[in-house]
């Protein structure tokens, strides 16, 4: 073989595996999507619709389970009334006192005990708390567990004495 100087371009078949998010983890930027919405909603009391159209821009989406997003944001903010409700009775101070960050975890992770059986409750506490430990105050994580746990042992007394 004679060597012209050209290398031939080599073609080569390479498959790889498109690795799949796990449905937790499409589940965990859904709650992160929802608790911006939910803040955003909060300190705007803009309408829900734009919001969501606001979210679906952030270049987080496409890694979240839209579905639940969508599932979660409409449950919380068909609910918001009960939610308080619910949450105030566990809490040291007025809600109104609460950090609207965690005010809006609160909403999300009791929506999830009170509202979505599917939902294990040690996910729903450690998912709201993971929440608090990424965009919550120092410590703020140990007060929403405190909060998260007493929601839990009252709605899922049947799942909390296991």
């Amino acid at each position: 073989m004679i060597d012209t100087g050209h290398a031939k371009p080599m073609i080569t078949a390479e498959i790889k595996a498109v690795k799949k998010p796990k449905v937790s983890q499409n589940r965990r930027k859904s709650r992160e999507l929802v608790l911006k919405a939910v803040y955003r909603g909060m300190l705007n009391t803009g309408e829900i619709k734009q919001i969501i159209l606001d979210t679906k821009e952030d270049p987080e989406f496409i890694k979240a389970d839209e579905a639940y997003f969508r599932q979660l944001l409409d449950g919380v903010t068909s609910k918001m009334d009960d939610l308080d409700t619910q949450i105030a009775v566990f809490i040291d101070r007025k809600i109104t006192q609460l950090s609207p960050i965690e005010h809006a975890i609160l909403r999300i992770s009791a929506y999830e005990l009170m509202f979505d059986a599917s939902i294990p409750y040690r996910v729903a506490i450690n998912e709201g708390v993971e929440l608090a430990k990424l965009y919550g105050g120092v410590d703020g994580h140990k007060y929403i567990n405190g909060v998260l746990d007493k929601i839990a042992e009252k709605t899922r007394a049947h799942e909390f004495r296991k």
